[in-house]
Protein backbone atom coordinates (compact mmCIF):
# COMPACT_ATOMS: atom_id res chain seq x y z
CA UNK A 1 0.00 0.00 0.00
CA UNK A 2 1.34 3.45 -0.93
CA UNK A 3 1.64 6.27 1.60
CA UNK A 4 1.06 9.91 0.67
CA UNK A 5 3.74 12.54 1.21
CA UNK A 6 1.74 15.63 2.19
CA UNK A 7 2.55 19.31 2.68
CA UNK A 8 2.63 19.83 6.47
CA UNK A 9 1.07 22.76 8.31
CA UNK A 10 3.65 25.53 8.01
CA UNK A 11 2.22 28.13 10.38
CA UNK A 12 -1.00 29.94 11.21
CA UNK A 13 -1.03 32.33 8.27
CA UNK A 14 0.92 30.19 5.78
CA UNK A 15 -1.33 28.43 3.27
CA UNK A 16 1.11 27.52 0.51
CA UNK A 17 4.76 26.87 -0.24
CA UNK A 18 7.06 26.30 -3.19
CA UNK A 19 8.79 22.96 -3.79
CA UNK A 20 12.42 24.09 -3.56
CA UNK A 21 14.09 20.74 -4.27
CA UNK A 22 13.59 17.02 -4.09
CA UNK A 23 16.37 15.25 -2.20
CA UNK A 24 15.19 11.87 -3.51
CA UNK A 25 13.94 10.73 -6.90
CA UNK A 26 11.46 8.09 -8.02
CA UNK A 27 12.84 4.65 -7.23
CA UNK A 28 15.04 5.80 -4.32
CA UNK A 29 14.71 3.94 -1.03
CA UNK A 30 13.99 6.06 2.03
CA UNK A 31 13.93 5.43 5.77
CA UNK A 32 11.12 6.70 8.00
CA UNK A 33 11.71 10.35 8.98
CA UNK A 34 14.42 10.79 6.32
CA UNK A 35 14.28 14.25 4.66
CA UNK A 36 12.97 13.84 1.11
CA UNK A 37 11.77 17.23 -0.11
CA UNK A 38 12.45 20.86 0.79
CA UNK A 39 9.63 23.41 0.78
CA UNK A 40 10.12 27.17 0.88
CA UNK A 41 7.86 30.02 1.96
CA UNK A 42 8.68 33.72 2.18
CA UNK A 43 9.80 33.20 5.76
CA UNK A 44 11.13 29.67 6.14
CA UNK A 45 12.59 26.66 4.38
CA UNK A 46 11.22 23.34 5.68
CA UNK A 47 12.35 19.78 5.05
CA UNK A 48 9.52 17.25 4.72
CA UNK A 49 10.45 13.84 6.09
CA UNK A 50 9.29 10.45 4.83
CA UNK A 51 6.23 9.32 6.80
CA UNK A 52 7.41 5.69 6.51
CA UNK A 53 10.22 3.60 5.10
CA UNK A 54 9.84 2.46 1.51
CA UNK A 55 10.57 3.49 -2.05
CA UNK A 56 9.59 6.78 -3.69
CA UNK A 57 6.99 5.59 -6.17
CA UNK A 58 5.71 8.91 -7.55
CA UNK A 59 6.50 12.63 -7.42
CA UNK A 60 3.34 14.67 -8.01
CA UNK A 61 4.72 18.19 -7.36
CA UNK A 62 7.75 19.19 -9.42
CA UNK A 63 10.47 21.53 -8.20
CA UNK A 64 9.25 25.12 -8.43
CA UNK A 65 5.58 24.13 -8.09
CA UNK A 66 3.34 26.08 -5.72
CA UNK A 67 1.61 23.67 -3.31
CA UNK A 68 -1.15 24.16 -0.74
CA UNK A 69 -0.94 22.93 2.86
CA UNK A 70 -2.32 19.38 2.97
CA UNK A 71 -1.81 18.67 -0.74
CA UNK A 72 0.00 15.53 -1.87
CA UNK A 73 3.64 15.98 -2.94
CA UNK A 74 4.33 12.36 -3.84
CA UNK A 75 3.91 8.72 -2.85
CA UNK A 76 6.02 6.17 -0.99
CA UNK A 77 5.41 2.53 -1.77
CA UNK A 78 6.42 -0.35 0.46
CA UNK A 79 9.80 -1.38 -0.74
CA UNK A 80 13.38 -2.32 -0.07
CA UNK A 81 14.08 0.12 2.78
CA UNK A 82 15.76 -1.90 5.48
CA UNK A 83 13.78 -2.78 8.61
CA UNK A 84 16.75 -2.16 10.97
CA UNK A 85 16.65 1.53 10.04
CA UNK A 86 13.15 1.78 11.55
CA UNK A 87 14.39 0.28 14.82
CA UNK A 88 17.34 2.66 14.99
CA UNK A 89 15.09 5.64 14.37
CA UNK A 90 12.64 4.64 17.10
CA UNK A 91 15.55 4.78 19.57
CA UNK A 92 16.20 8.36 18.44
CA UNK A 93 12.58 9.53 18.50
CA UNK A 94 13.55 12.57 20.57
CA UNK A 95 15.00 14.18 17.42
CA UNK A 96 12.97 12.89 14.44
CA UNK A 97 13.45 15.90 12.09
CA UNK A 98 17.19 15.27 12.01
CA UNK A 99 16.70 12.20 9.79
CA UNK A 100 18.80 9.71 11.75
CA UNK A 101 19.81 7.67 8.71
CA UNK A 102 19.79 10.53 6.23
CA UNK A 103 22.75 10.91 3.92
CA UNK A 104 24.79 14.04 4.59
CA UNK A 105 22.87 16.85 2.93
CA UNK A 106 22.73 20.57 3.66
CA UNK A 107 19.98 21.30 6.16
CA UNK A 108 19.23 24.72 4.70
CA UNK A 109 20.02 26.91 1.73
CA UNK A 110 23.57 26.42 0.53
CA UNK A 111 24.13 30.16 0.23
CA UNK A 112 24.07 30.84 3.97
CA UNK A 113 27.30 32.48 5.04
CA UNK A 114 28.98 30.28 7.64
CA UNK A 115 31.00 32.78 9.65
CA UNK A 116 29.83 36.20 8.50
CA UNK A 117 29.70 38.98 11.10
CA UNK A 118 26.48 40.23 9.46
CA UNK A 119 23.15 38.49 10.20
CA UNK A 120 22.35 35.59 7.87
CA UNK A 121 19.87 36.33 5.07
CA UNK A 122 16.41 34.81 5.30
CA UNK A 123 16.09 31.45 3.47
CA UNK A 124 14.16 32.83 0.50
CA UNK A 125 16.70 35.66 0.16
CA UNK A 126 19.62 33.24 0.36
CA UNK A 127 18.11 31.12 -2.42
CA UNK A 128 17.50 34.17 -4.63
CA UNK A 129 21.07 35.40 -4.03
CA UNK A 130 22.45 31.97 -4.93
CA UNK A 131 20.35 31.82 -8.11
CA UNK A 132 21.47 35.30 -9.18
CA UNK A 133 25.09 34.80 -8.02
CA UNK A 134 24.90 37.80 -5.69
CA UNK A 135 26.60 38.00 -2.29
CA UNK A 136 25.20 39.49 0.91
CA UNK A 137 27.85 42.22 0.76
CA UNK A 138 26.56 43.19 -2.72
CA UNK A 139 23.00 43.59 -1.41
CA UNK A 140 24.08 45.50 1.70
CA UNK A 141 22.16 45.93 4.94
CA UNK A 142 18.86 44.09 5.06
CA UNK A 143 15.48 45.52 6.01
CA UNK A 144 14.43 42.42 7.97
CA UNK A 145 14.51 41.86 11.72
CA UNK A 146 17.99 42.47 13.16
CA UNK A 147 19.21 43.65 9.74
CA UNK A 148 18.63 40.31 7.98
CA UNK A 149 18.40 40.43 4.20
CA UNK A 150 14.93 39.63 2.86
CA UNK A 151 13.92 38.37 -0.57
CA UNK A 152 12.52 41.86 -1.20
CA UNK A 153 15.96 43.38 -0.49
CA UNK A 154 17.54 41.07 -3.07
CA UNK A 155 14.86 41.85 -5.68
CA UNK A 156 15.26 45.60 -5.04
CA UNK A 157 19.04 45.27 -5.48
CA UNK A 158 18.59 43.34 -8.74
CA UNK A 159 16.12 45.94 -10.06
CA UNK A 160 18.62 48.79 -9.59
CA UNK A 161 20.14 50.00 -12.89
Amino acid sequence: MATEIKVPTLGESVTSATVARWMKKVGDNVAADEPIVELETDKVTVEVNAPQAGTISDILAAEGAEVEVGSILGMIGEGAAAAPKKTEEKKSAANPPAGVNAPPTPSGPVARPAASPAPAPLPAAAKKMEEQKVSASDVGAGSGKDGRITKGDVIAFLDKP
